[in-house]
């Protein structure tokens, strides 16, 4: 499996927010050079959170507005990408590392707000 690191920010270009739930978000990529990629929607790799619907919605709200807390529009961080390892949907995996080392995906989970998840 290979692994990328990059700076990276939500995606400001979607009509919805780009946390749809905690374990999908919107990102661009920073590339260097003044070079910025919209990744589109990124599975956080190794969780799996509740989702929006069904009986799981309320447990997925909650998850959700954990992960808007932690990260605010405009806010750069680090994402790790991993390159041939699509998840079923054809997203990108990716981890999130915030500025002060936290890793986003652990959080997640030490939080109850996910559970690891092997691909």
């Amino acid at each position: 499996m290979s692994l990328f690191t990059y700076r990276a920010r939500l995606s400001e270009t979607s009509k919805t927010h780009p946390i749809y739930d905690a374990d999908t978000v919107r990102l661009v990529a920073d590339l260097g050079f003044g070079l910025l990629s919209e990744l589109g929607p990124c599975r956080l790799y190794g969780i799996d959170a509740p989702e929006m619907r069904g009986a799981d919605r309320p447990a997925g709200i909650a998850a959700r507005d954990f992960l808007r807390a932690l990260i605010a529009p405009g806010q750069w961080f680090t994402i790790r990408t991993f390159r041939d390892e699509k998840g079923k949907y054809g997203r990108y995996l990716c981890e999130i590392i915030l500025a002060d080392g936290t890793n986003v995906n652990e959080l997640l989970v030490e939080s109850g707000h996910a559970v690891t998840r092997e691909y």
